[in-house]
């Protein structure tokens, strides 16, 4: 429906009761009609505004926070890095000293058959190579691991900016507001507002006639 059609419509005698709306229509319409309820409900006046209660602060001390832990977690990080490495590199030294062991025991298993401790020997060696280069592939895989760790963790860092965004907005509409409601008239030359104004529904601490007639009877019998 453009907007010259819904002119027409509010301008003519069309009985809005009788319109049906569409399905969609509707289910906006009951939703406003839920946050107006809900709005309603709502504890009045709102919470007092206390540390415990300050949204930019909060957000604030989640932004430094965040920062500070998303560092110690880069730190740690970064040093089982280096100790896999390092225990890499030992391995792979081990692995080469190995190796050579094998081909020697090799050799003089080929030049002395008959001697059971060189085939004993290099059966062992050659299954401490087999577990040292398994050893060496699984560190590897591990510090593939902390690399995908580190990248996942760029991501704490786009939260934290998503959320400082959030803040510069929420300060710039609360700069906007109090200029917008800033007046040059002081408060205190202004006249006190009513307590109860015609039309007000909860007037409990108001004195009806009965309590006022009552109370100048307590006055004329002092």
């Amino acid at each position: 429906m453009t907007q010259e059609e819904l002119d027409s419509m509010m301008d003519s005698d069309v009985d809005m009761e009788g319109v049906e709306l569409p399905e969609a229509a509707e289910t906006e319409v009951e939703k406003v009609a839920e946050a107006d309820e809900g709005s309603k409900s709502a504890t009045w006046p709102p919470p007092a505004p206390t540390d415990d209660n300050k949204m930019v602060t909060q957000l604030d001390d989640v932004t430094r926070e965040s920062e500070l832990k998303a560092s110690e977690i880069f730190d740690i990080i970064e040093q089982i890095g280096e100790d896999l490495m390092n225990a890499e590199s030992r391995i792979s030294e081990a692995i080469e000293t190995t190796s050579r062991n094998v081909e020697m025991l090799t050799k003089l298993h080929q030049s002395f058959p008959s001697i059971k401790t060189f085939e004993s020997s290099l059966a062992e060696t050659t299954r401490m190579k087999e577990a040292l280069e398994s050893e060496a592939a699984m560190l590897q895989d591990n510090g593939d691991q902390i690399m995908n760790i580190m990248d996942i963790m760029q991501y704490q860092d786009i939260h934290r900016q998503k959320i400082e965004r959030v803040i510069n907005v929420m300060r710039a509409l609360s700069k906007y507001m109090n200029t917008l409601f800033s007046s040059d008239k002081d408060d205190s030359t202004r006249v006190d507002s009513a307590t109860h104004i015609f039309g007000d529904n909860n007037t409990e601490d108001v004195m009806d006639n009965d309590d006022i007639e009552a109370l100048l009877a307590s006055f004329g019998s002092k």
